[in-house]
């Protein structure tokens, strides 16, 4: 067998791949240990790439209200009992104003390239469609330039801003 340092990217990319098949999604309460761990790489992730770090305060009592059943669902991938993805769903306003709101969509580093993103933004989706949502929006930040990248891959188009979140700079929507 080929030494680590012997491997093509080609064969690390495969290895990756395989090892991205084998992560499970979970719906899980967002006060969990396991989505409290994922959030907390998630938040400490934003606070090194923003420029002007990311203030956590308070978030994880405001997304245990929104990110819960029955309006919303908070989801973790996990490999091996270790959370390495994460995303929640919401509901956002009410009547022909209502919409889904995908929020905390976060992949460990070490995963990032195996498809791990793209498959748990498709479980959102379909969590959305199941609390009767037609469209799904989210917004990112200018320095997630992976997330931008993957969200208009998705078919995600950019919209005028429609909330007041002092981090984001990309608004996204989709027709489910």
């Amino acid at each position: 067998m080929p030494s680590s340092t012997s491997r093509t990217p080609a064969s690390a990319e495969a290895d990756l791949l395989v090892r991205g098949s084998t992560v499970t999604l979970e719906t899980v309460d967002p006060l969990s240990p396991s989505a409290q761990q994922a959030v907390g790489a998630y938040f400490a992730e934003l606070d090194r790439r923003f420029p002007d770090g990311f203030d956590a305060v308070g978030q994880g009592a405001k997304d245990a209200q929104l990110l819960a059943a029955p309006h919303g669902a908070f989801v973790v991938a996990v490999s091996d009992g270790v959370p390495v993805a994460c995303g929640g769903v919401q509901t956002i306003g009410e009547g022909s104003e209502r919409y889904a709101e995908v929020k905390r969509m976060w992949v460990h580093d070490d995963w990032r390239g195996a498809g791990l993103g793209s498959r748990l933004l498709r479980h959102l989706e379909s969590l959305a469609r199941d609390l009767g949502h037609a469209v799904v929006r989210l917004d990112t930040n200018d320095h997630l330039t992976e997330a931008i990248a993957m969200y208009r891959r998705a078919g995600y188009a950019e919209v005028a801003r429609y909330n007041d979140n002092p981090y984001a700079r990309h608004f996204f929507e989709k027709a489910l």
